[in-house]
């Protein structure tokens, strides 16, 4: 527990002793680091908690505010101040702070774990049908799965991170269709593709490369070879495409094995005995009404086929009994409705709802010259997500797509990408790691003991160098929003402000001085600001380059 904690402990005790307030009243109290570098007059920690609990309370905010004020003192607490209504504003002694810095430089990315019960999570991300090549919409899906995992696997939890291949259904037998008459076609067939099928390139160049292997022994083979390999061409294809940004998967399950293994009748029966379900013109209805929804659902149509909600039943059920403690989902904002759905079903079936989380996100717009790309994957007319990372990098397209809160829509600016200014946040952010390079290698060349710091070394911290401590304390904090609230842009935005800070600072003072105790005090302070924008670049799956 580090010295912000501490005191926040000691704060709330005093808070639940004195008003008998319950864990979820304090839970809505914030008691926040102020890293403002225009608001140090304000506190380094800011708490609403008076404010929070005065209508609870019954009591007017400012006299609690007073009245905790006169009870709580702390060693690490210079003093307490009101503002406004009754907000507080802690303001630390200076040994507090050099105290945190100590604690980062000693216990490295450990100081940045936050304390928690560990659990066991199945991460869903992508899961793109494989019938063609991933767009830009996906880049933003896998990148958000794969940042939320980093993160959630970094403070303890265990992630397994699952692709479920959509490999049943109609779309595959139309794209089996599709690589069959383009096959036919590259023979020399005269034949022509119908105008739902699948059009692009993609299947011209797999079919040109099905000839050069097997010449014409192909031309008799069935619609399920073609849509067997049609599928296994672009699975191997989105697998090195998401490679190539740096997103692994632990598993990869195969929708189409289990519906060989079970019976979706199986299901719909449970949801029948528990009363869950109707039959209305020919058609099964689930009452999704009961749990929420705005209207039933169909399950099984007239004419005897499973309507989409049917079929993801067997899947939502098998990842249930893995026993996993939570279940997230990475969807887009389209799915909406689908969700409200598999809360029913969850509930229909006798589990808890709250097992489930679903984050969703908005559309991307991949801006050319002002213009956003159109994009049809039957037409062709796709932007490949491997075209954006051999246009931008991978660093860049992480965090651009990284870059914005998830329910918003994004506009990934091509131009803006390209640019190697600080107009370009990933070249402003990885340029402050740069210049924490480029100091330690100047201060080593003038003198090698300067590669040896510790805690001893850092005795005094200037007013920027405690604002950029207390910024570096609060990652910790923002790690543990991040394992309730699942919001990977905050992460972004985070790293972002530090490297302003720090850019700032670099700006304003020298690191390298005439006194070897003053420029070691300032090496330290850059270490353990080079090592938290080093953590956050992992987590962000972007590298930390040296030099640039």
């Amino acid at each position: 527990m580090n010295g912000i904690e501490q005191i926040k402990s000691a704060f709330f005790s005093l808070l639940t002793s004195t008003y008998n307030v319950t864990q979820t009243q304090l839970d809505r109290c914030a008691f926040d680091i102020n890293a403002d570098a225009e608001k140090q007059a304000f506190g380094d920690i800011n708490c609403n908690a008076a404010m929070v609990l005065a209508k609870d309370l019954k009591s007017n905010p400012r006299a609690i505010a007073q009245n905790v004020i006169e009870n709580f003192a702390h060693p690490l607490v210079a003093k307490i101040e009101i503002a406004g209504p009754g907000f507080l504003n802690f303001f630390l002694t200076d040994a507090a702070i050099l105290q945190l810095a100590h604690q980062i430089f000693n216990e490295k990315r450990q100081f940045f774990k936050p304390a928690l019960q560990p659990k066991k999570i199945n991460l869903e991300f992508v899961s793109a049908n494989p019938t063609g090549p991933l767009h830009f919409g996906h880049g933003r899906n896998g990148i958000l799965g794969d940042t939320l995992g980093n993160i959630l696997s970094f403070i303890g939890h265990d992630v397994t991170r699952e692709f479920y291949i959509n490999d049943a259904g109609a779309q595959m037998i139309k794209l089996g269709n599709s690589l069959q008459v383009r096959y036919l076609q590259a023979l020399g067939g005269d034949i022509t593709m119908p105008d739902d099928a699948y059009h692009g390139q993609y299947l011209i160049d797999c079919a040109a490369e099905l000839v050069t292997l097997h010449g014409s022994d192909l031309q008799d083979a069935s619609h399920e070879h073609f849509q067997e390999i049609a599928k296994n061409k672009m699975l191997a294809q989105q697998q090195a495409t998401l490679a190539s940004y740096g997103i692994h998967f632990d598993i990869y399950f195969s929708e189409k094995d289990l519906k060989s293994k079970v019976n979706v009748e199986n299901y719909i029966k449970t949801l029948t005995d528990n009363g869950y379900t109707y039959e209305q013109e020919g058609a099964l209805w689930f009452a999704t009404t009961q749990f929420g929804d705005d209207k039933d659902r169909v399950l099984r149509k007239s004419d005897g086929t499973y309507t989409y909600l049917a079929g993801d039943l067997p899947y939502l059920v098998n990842k249930l009994e893995r026993g996993y403690d939570k279940l997230i989902m990475i969807l887009g904002h389209d799915h909406h409705s689908f969700v409200v759905r598999l809360h029913a079903l969850m509930q229909a079936l006798g589990y808890n709802p709250d097992k489930l989380s679903v984050i969703l996100y908005q559309l991307v717009h991949i801006m050319k010259n002002g213009e956003s790309a159109k994009m049809s994957k039957r037409a062709g007319t796709i932007v490949d997500l491997h075209d954006i990372i051999n246009t931008v990098g991978k660093d860049v397209a992480r965090f651009f797509y990284l870059n914005r809160k998830a329910d918003a829509e994004l506009d990934f600016d091509l131009e803006l990408a390209l640019t190697t200014t600080s107009e370009n946040p990933v070249f402003y952010v990885q340029y402050a790691y740069v210049r924490t390079c480029s100091i330690q290698e100047k201060a080593i060349a003038t003198n090698p003991d300067f590669i040896n710091l510790g805690i001893e070394h850092c005795l005094t911290l200037s007013d920027k160098e405690k604002i950029l401590v207390k910024k570096m304390v609060a990652l910790r904090a923002l790690l543990a929003t991040i394992d309730t609230s699942y919001q990977t842009h905050l992460l972004a935005y985070y790293t972002y402000e530090l490297a302003h800070l720090f850019h700032a600072y670099y700006n304003s003072s020298k690191a390298l001085v005439d006194d070897v105790a003053q420029t070691k005090n300032n090496l330290f302070v850059i270490a353990i600001i080079q090592q938290t924008l080093h953590l956050c670049f992992d987590l962000m799956g972007i590298s930390a380059p040296a030099k640039m």
